[in-house]
């Protein structure tokens, strides 16, 4: 009796012990999915390639940027390419607020339907939906009264007068400038705009980014998707973005308005500075470059 109980004890397989490099790879997969979690829903870097919001932001200005509080989405683009896909949003804690310094995909040239590569930009939130914005002798005005400038803002020495015209500014044929701009009301989901012939060429491309083809029939009379229509409902919000660097900044003076489903997040705080012009061939400079001053500053 005692042999048989022996030899079922001897008989029962030993536990396996997980091998080092199995649990080394195992919290490496680990670590790679929270961090790929984190990057796609939450927080993301970014790094600032432009001086169009010096000296809030400068050129090396390395930011984490809050995703969640806007809402979060899946992604926008297959990683590292330019291909789109379709994505959904989640509610956010708040929506957007004028003075926000925000981060958005760029919707495109002033006269394209889309942007023909997928960047993200940062600007600060001048406009909301449903404001009037206008720029009178370089001072911001929104509804009629002046809009703070930021701390770090930066301007040109030189004024244009009113009477200049800038070919290139949003909407088309507006005959303003960037001193002297507006007013410009940001449209809103639920507006009505009324169409004409003589206005018509300005919201062209943007009623064609809301889905829709606007057209002019024979005997003049306005067509939205082949119907005839005098007014079109606006689909969506927007929002108007420009540069702390205001004349130095392709922003919405240029390129138009920004819908609500572009903006993707908020800067947090820069957590690196220095000078990217230094390639990494010359560490040493590189490291002396770095903006002490900078790292750990909150964005404002």
């Amino acid at each position: 009796m005692d042999t048989e109980k022996e030899k079922d004890v001897t008989l029962k397989p030993k536990p396996k012990q997980k091998s080092k490099s199995k649990e080394y790879f195992n919290a490496i997969g680990f670590a790679l999915l929270i961090a790929i979690v984190l990057k796609f829903f939450f927080v993301e870097a970014y790094r600032i390639p432009t001086g169009s919001m010096e000296n809030t932001l400068i050129v090396g200005d390395f930011l984490l940027v809050n995703k969640f509080i806007y809402g979060v989405s899946t992604p926008r683009n297959i990683p590292f390419t330019d291909t789109r896909l379709p994505f959904l949003r989640l509610p956010g804690f708040r929506n957007p607020h004028r003075g926000d310094v925000v981060v958005f995909d760029y919707p495109g040239n002033r006269d394209d339907l889309i942007s023909k590569d997928i960047v993200n930009f940062v600007k600060r939130l001048i406009g909301e939906p449903g404001d009037t914005v206008q720029i009178i002798n370089k001072v911001v005005m929104v509804n009629n009264k002046i809009f703070e400038n930021p701390p770090d803002a930066i301007f040109s020495s030189t004024t244009m007068e009113p009477s200049v015209s800038e070919a290139h500014l949003f909407p088309k044929g507006c005959g303003w400038n960037e001193d002297y701009y507006g007013p410009l009301y940001v449209p809103k989901k639920g507006d009505t705009i009324h169409l004409t012939t003589q206005n018509l060429e300005s919201w062209k491309t943007f009623i064609m980014r809301e889905g829709h083809i606007p057209g002019v029939t024979s005997d003049s009379k306005i067509t939205i998707d082949n119907v005839p229509m005098k007014d079109y409902i606006v689909e969506r919000d927007y929002y108007f973005m420009m540069g702390d660097n205001r004349n130095n900044s392709a922003d919405s003076r240029t390129w138009g308005f920004v819908p609500r489903e572009n903006i993707i997040g908020e800067p947090m705080l820069i957590y690196w500075s220095w000078d990217p012009a230094i390639p990494f061939s010359e560490l040493g400079k590189l490291f002396q470059s770095i903006k002490w001053n900078r790292v750990g500053k909150m964005v404002h």
